[in-house]
């Protein structure tokens, strides 16, 4: 199956705002990832090219990075999981920037079944979390993502594998 999925979010806030807090991505001070809720994203050897990390389950490796503007990440895992994601930041003018998120894969069979019902309803949620915390950062008025009973039942399931959590 082809896979693309995209999630953007309008910021009210200049481009150089916005990406100073994208560098945070996988830190101890991390301003982007809502590892809060979500198992936090973790790369060893931090944001660089060629270097492998994930989350929970998920694995990938940096393929494409430019500071300030997107990375760029290769899927390893789980299995039949065949593509890459990415994150953008975008200035829309000088007052305002877009944040995205852009999966493009292939699924095999049996990652099909699981891109279906598991992977797409916990990653949307994963998402938008995380462009809420970027939005937040700037504003008092706090958005807040309300799960579906899927996703709450989702996360609930796989809470003992894989949401071990960063400690705040």
């Amino acid at each position: 199956m082809k896979v693309i999925n995209i999630h953007k979010r309008t910021i009210q806030e200049p481009k150089e705002k916005v990406s100073q807090l994208f560098e945070t991505l996988a830190t101890d001070n991390d301003l982007v990832w809502p590892y809060e809720n979500w198992p936090a994203i973790y790369f060893k050897k931090g944001l660089k090219i060629g270097n492998n990390g994930g989350h929970g389950r998920i694995r990938y490796t940096i393929i494409d990075y430019k500071v300030g503007e997107y990375i760029k990440f290769q899927f390893l895992k789980p299995e039949g999981l065949n593509g890459t994601h990415e994150l953008n930041v975008e200035a829309i003018n000088e007052e305002t920037t877009e944040v995205s998120h852009i999966i493009r894969a292939k699924t095999s069979f049996k990652a099909t079944f699981f891109w279906i019902f598991v992977i797409r309803w916990l990653h949307d949620a994963l998402i938008e979390d995380a462009f809420d915390k970027v939005e937040n950062y700037f504003s008092t008025d706090k958005k807040t993502n309300t799960y579906n009973f899927w996703v709450k039942y989702l996360r609930e399931a796989y809470k003992k594998k894989s949401f071990k959590t960063k400690q705040a």
